[in-house]
């Protein structure tokens, strides 16, 4: 992947998250935001969380794996709550509760890549 390839799925997901309310004026949406890029560069971080993907994005940040959980629980909650119809959208299924972290990164970066390929 190219610096300007990296940079345009960065703008992808901001995108995607400002969609849902969210701002860039927290850690939160920066964890959450780079957690999304490394589920789409490398998908099977999304089959083990907790050992492969939140510490990863720890390191990035230089915190704990324990952080990024909470800080994407957050997203989610807030993500949730603002706009819960866009991601019934993006899973292209009903979503009737809310979904755990690993369920919001899924989708989030099933659609990027899927939009990234159609």
């Amino acid at each position: 992947m190219t610096l300007l390839e990296n940079n345009s799925l960065t703008v992808e997901i901001y995108d995607l998250l400002y969609q849902f309310g969210l701002s860039a004026g927290s850690i939160a949406f920066f964890h959450t935001a780079y957690a999304v890029r490394l589920a789409v560069e490398q998908p099977q971080m999304l089959l083990l969380v907790t050992k492969w993907l939140y510490p990863e994005v720890a390191r990035h940040y230089r915190t704990n794996w324990k952080a990024v959980e909470r800080n994407i629980r957050r997203v989610v909650a807030a993500a949730w709550k603002n706009n819960p119809a866009l991601l019934s959208r993006l899973a292209r299924r009903p979503i009737s509760i809310k979904p755990v972290p690993a369920q919001f990164l899924s989708i989030l970066a099933a659609h990027l890549t899927e939009g990234s390929t159609a």
